[in-house]
């Protein structure tokens, strides 16, 4: 296949994330707010670079996976408009929050879709092409106290913001819309690969994934340039400075490229976890033409990885030839186009229904629906395998305040999860 295009001119009314698909150029900038070093965390120095990429090691043993013929993923409610993520607020209350493409956060408590939005901010929210709109929440850690939570949306001039809310003080299934206040904008060059996901890390810092700027083959080489904040996953400290601070030990604190910037060469990191137990963090990376990758980073690695966009996709060369220096850090696994077009990100499962199934993490692809496991060892795939064969455009999982996986079908609408037959 030589691009995407054509997919997804198909699939238009499906639109969002996802791959290479046409785009209309814009303005081609980069502005991040005005941030100040945090207090706390302690600065370090990426280390110097190795002339060769780093491949994960064979694993040994890999462990099998319970036959998945034993379970399935059943639906839970139907009438979603164009789900893009599923969070929890973490406080116990068991809700699921559902994001919607056009603007809108809704609420699954009891088992029912409430009738009123936690919020809606459709009116600002632009989501004219499909790699736009409401993209991503996250719940502060202390949301239970604080009643924090972070928004990534594009504007209806398509560039990003990542604006923060308070929930109401009155009613916890609303929140007060009059609370926005925006913490970080960045200009968007074309209407694709946007990023959008949000989380916060085991350190308390918020991480941000966002794509290379969109059109195709990353043209102005967002990827690799350290002063555009395109192209990266960023951490940044929301509980310091007048927007954020940027936490000290963040590899380009000091210099070298934008302090916000935690790990580079990243295509469209469509969603990214971070393992509720162990803290490592997986990020799915969607291709371009060929290969799609899932990036693995374990816990307590130090920033400043290079995940090799647009030198390679997934595994495989793919523009110019990296410095001698360069040190790449390449997937933890990939999967090629003859099994699906575009990945979607998951999680590890963590919950108690399935015991069988803990330390898997599962994510899908968009365009087959096909769900992988994959379960690491020391740090390798110790082994990565397509389970479940479904007819959903899978665009995101998530889970519940239990652990429990669900997936969202952007197509039919559909909140699905997985349970034992």
């Amino acid at each position: 296949m030589a691009n995407k295009h054509g997919i997804f001119g198909f699939l238009v009314i499906l639109g969002l994330l996802l791959t290479a698909c046409g785009a209309t150029q814009g303005i081609s900038a980069t502005v991040a707010v005005a941030a100040q070093p945090s207090a706390t965390g302690s600065p370090t120095t990426p280390a110097l670079p190795s002339p060769t990429p780093t491949i994960p090691a064979s694993p040994t043993s890999p462990p099998a996976f319970p036959n998945p013929a034993g379970y399935a993923w059943s639906p839970v409610i139907a009438g979603l408009e164009l789900p893009t993520d599923i969070q929890n607020a973490g406080d116990g209350s068991g809700r699921l929050f559902i994001v919607e493409k056009p603007g809108r956060i809704l609420i699954l408590k009891g088992g029912q879709l409430l009738p009123t939005p936690f919020l809606d901010i459709s009116g600002k929210v632009g989501s004219h092409y499909t790699e736009e709109g409401l993209l991503g929440l996250a719940f502060h850690p202390n949301y239970a106290q604080s009643g924090l939570f972070y928004v990534d949306y594009t504007d209806e001039n398509g560039n990003t913001v990542i604006a923060r809310f308070h929930v109401s003080a009155v009613n916890p299934d609303l929140a007060d819309t009059s609370s926005e206040a925006d913490i970080l904008r960045v200009d968007q060059p074309y209407n694709n690969h946007k990023g959008g996901q949000l989380a916060f890390g085991p350190d308390g810092f918020l991480y941000i994934g966002l794509g290379d700027g969109g059109s195709e083959g990353d043209p102005l080489l967002n990827g690799q340039n350290l002063r555009t904040l395109l192209g990266k996953m960023l951490r940044i400290d929301v509980d310091h400075g007048s927007n954020y601070a940027i936490p000290a030990d963040n590899p380009f604190a000091k210099g070298g490229g934008l302090p916000e910037i935690w790990a580079y060469g990243l295509r469209n990191p469509w969603r990214f976890s971070f393992d509720r137990l162990t803290g490592d963090l997986y990020i799915a990376d969607v291709g371009q033409d060929a290969w799609e990758e899932i990036d693995f980073v374990p816990a307590g690695k130090p920033g400043g990885l290079n995940l090799g966009w647009s030198f390679y996709e997934g595994m495989h060369p793919y523009k110019g030839q990296p410095p001698a220096i360069a040190s790449i850090t390449m997937p933890v696994t990939e999967y090629s186009h003859a099994d699906g077009c575009a990945v979607t990100g998951g999680y590890v499962y963590r919950g108690a229904a399935l015991p069988e199934w803990q330390g898997v993490y599962f994510y899908g692809d968009y365009c087959s629906g096909n769900i992988w496991g994959l379960r690491i060892a020391n740090g390798s795939a110790a082994q990565a395998k397509i389970l479940f064969t479904t007819s959903a455009q899978i665009t995101t999982f998530g889970v519940d305040d239990a652990g429990e996986i669900y997936l969202a079908d952007y197509g039919s609408g559909e909140l699905l999860r997985l349970e034992k037959k």
